[in-house]
């Protein structure tokens, strides 16, 4: 079970996010307020990104097409918007 991060699902609200790929087992984790995210995808054709993307979808309780990235996407450090 993710980390619960529905206060931050409103429209609008940037995430920044630091991903692990080829983790053991898919998680989020709010470590001294920044939130990391560890998936077990490897970081290839955006395989990685999408598994973060749903994950922090899953997180925040909205549909992963609201949650859309903004920076980031050959980077370990990510930011993702809430959409409406």
């Amino acid at each position: 079970m993710p980390e619960d991060l529905r206060h931050l699902a409103k429209t609008g609200q940037t995430i920044a996010v630091r991903v692990t790929p080829k983790a053991s087992r898919n998680m989020i984790k709010v470590e001294d307020g920044m939130v990391r995210v560890y998936v077990t995808e490897v970081p290839e054709n955006g395989k990685a990104t999408r598994a973060v993307q749903k994950l922090l979808a899953k997180a925040l309780g909205v549909a992963k097409s609201r949650v859309a990235l903004v920076k980031g996407q050959v980077s370990r450090d990510k930011v993702f918007v809430v959409t409406d």
